[in-house]
C-alpha cells in the first residue's frame, strides 16, 4: 500500500513527525507531500520546508518527501497512492477533514483517507503556534525538531 501525507508543514513539528512515524509502520511507501497553497502565505519555501522534513525522517527508508501542486487526491492519484493520511488533533480538525475526505471521496473514490489521532501530548502543537513562539524568542524544544527550531529562530531574528 502506498500511502500519501499532504500539508503545508510551516514547518513540520512533533506532531507531524508522530503521524509520520504511525503512519510509515502501516504501509509499504509512505509520500509526505508539501502542497502548494497561493492562498497561503508561507514562512519557509517549499524547498527549505522539504529539506527540514527530509532531516526528520531521514532514518525511515520507506518514506519519500514530495512537493505538489494542484489538488491533493489528483497528486495522489499521480503517486499511485492508495490512501490519504490525514491527522486529527480536536473536534474542530474533524470537522474540517470529515469535509476534505468526503469532497476527496466524490472526486476519487478508489482512494481511500485514513484518520490518525494525535497522540494527546501533540494534541495542542500546530506550525501556527511554534512560528508565534519563535517570534517571542522562546523555547522551541517542545514543540519542533532541533534543526526546526534553529531554522525558526534565524528566520524571525
Amino acid at each position: 500500500m502506498i500511502a500519501l501525507y499532504p500539508g503545508s508543514f510551516d514547518p513540520i513539528t512533533y506532531g507531524h513527525i508522530d503521524i509520520i512515524l504511525r503512519a510509515a509502520k502501516l504501509c509499504e511507501k509512505l509520500i509526505i507531500v508539501i502542497m502548494a497553497n497561493e492562498e497561503k502565505d508561507g514562512t519557509f519555501t517549499y524547498q527549505e520546508r522539504k529539506k527540514m522534513i527530509e532531516s526528520c525522517v531521514s532514518s525511515l527508508e520507506n518514506v519519500e518527501v514530495h512537493i505538489g501542486t494542484g489538488l491533493t487526491i489528483d497528486y495522489a492519484e499521480k503517486v499511485k497512492a492508495d490512501v490519504l493520511i490525514r491527522g486529527i488533533r480536536a473536534v474542530t480538525d474533524y470537522e474540517y477533514e470529515l469535509q476534505l475526505a468526503t469532497t476527496n471521496m466524490a472526486l476519487n473514490g478508489n482512494i481511500e483517507t485514513l484518520f490518525l489521532m494525535t497522540k494527546p501530548e501533540y494534541s495542542f502543537l500546530s506550525s501556527s503556534t511554534a512560528k508565534i513562539i519563535a517570534k517571542n524568542g522562546g523555547d522551541l524544544s517542545y514543540f519542533v525538531p532541533d534543526n526546526v527550531a534553529e531554522k525558526l529562530h534565524a528566520k524571525f531574528r
